[in-house]
């Protein structure tokens, strides 16, 4: 009886002994486990942060592409060339420059996108042109796919109306960051029978688009306000102006929001001749008078657009 009992006791060691050394196995094999799934987890979050880093840069990239494509069409105008299609001009641009920026990313990156150009239109901003682009992505298991939209500022480029309307034949000139019409718009309102051409030779106009901070525009009579405009040669939001993708055109008006910019004469001449708001000189073609007779520089303005700038 006494070696039964040792023998049981004996047993129980074992068995215990066995069953504690399979436990700790088992939670060896379940930290480990545990510990490899964590890692690939963390791999796999830190691939699909890089894959999100990317394709996020590249969508930022966007804005900077779309300006670009923008005035890659204005230099085109800017050359001598007739634009037809503004937006398709700059779709083309746009596609072109998106197939660069995707080799560059895939040698950089190691990731293939596709992307191309839908459409180029007005925004809701007579300042601000709206591309949309559909962006695919992918890299190893990561795929994105998506149609971004960017709405890419028009201001501080060269404002194409006026070569794209008289051309550079005209004999147009721009330095100083100025138009110099020269005898090229008094030329070209002979052409149109309008009154007094004589006195729009040497006119200018501003060449950069910049948007007036003198907002209402009704400030423009107050002290110092119109010479500070005329000095930086700000643009003016109108709904009788025409837009970017208008004005790439030649079209000195057309039904979307656009702007308008002051023509200035510099003559000593009073006669009754056009309003100076571009968009009249290209397109609407009715008179105004000086707002000072005195003033060689003075503008030449209608009752509608003095009474808007607050000129009256």
């Amino acid at each position: 009886m006494k070696k039964i009992g040792i023998d049981s006791k004996g047993n129980l060691i074992i068995g215990t002994t066995a069953i504690l050394i399979v436990s700790l196995l088992l939670i060896c094999i379940f930290v480990m486990t545990s510990m490899n799934y964590i890692a690939n987890e963390n791999i796999d979050s830190k691939s699909n942060d890089n894959f999100k880093y990317i394709i996020n840069d590249y969508s930022e990239n966007l804005e900077v592409i779309g300006r670009d494509s923008i005035d890659e069409a204005t230099q085109k105008a800017f050359n001598g060339l007739p634009i037809l299609n503004s937006e398709n001009e700059i779709k083309k641009n746009l596609d072109k420059k998106l197939d660069e920026k995707n080799k560059e990313y895939e040698e950089k990156y190691d990731v293939k996108i596709n992307s191309k150009a839908l459409s180029v239109e007005n925004s809701n901003s007579p300042w601000k042109i709206l591309i949309k682009v559909k962006l695919n992505g992918e890299k190893e298991n990561e795929k994105f796919s998506k149609i971004i939209e960017k709405n890419v500022s028009i201001e501080n480029l060269r404002d194409p109306l006026p070569i794209a309307k008289l051309t550079v034949l005209s004999g147009i000139l721009t330095y100083d960051n100025k138009y110099h019409y020269k005898t090229a718009l008094s030329a070209y309102m002979v052409l149109h029978d309008l009154d007094s051409p004589e006195s729009y030779i040497e006119a200018t106009a501003p060449l950069i688009i910049r948007k007036c901070p003198y907002d209402p525009y009704i400030h423009h009579g107050d002290p110092g306000v119109l010479k500070d405009c005329l000095k930086q040669g700000y643009f003016h939001e109108s709904a009788d102006g025409s837009c970017y993708l208008c004005r790439l055109e030649g079209k000195g008006k057309c039904p979307h929001y656009g702007f308008e910019v002051f023509i200035q004469t510099h003559t000593p001449l009073n006669n009754e001749t056009l309003s100076c708001s571009d968009h009249v000189v290209f397109s609407d073609h009715y008179n105004g008078k000086k707002i000072d007779e005195e003033d060689w520089d003075s503008l030449i303005l209608d009752d509608s657009h003095r009474k808007k700038y607050g000129l009256i």
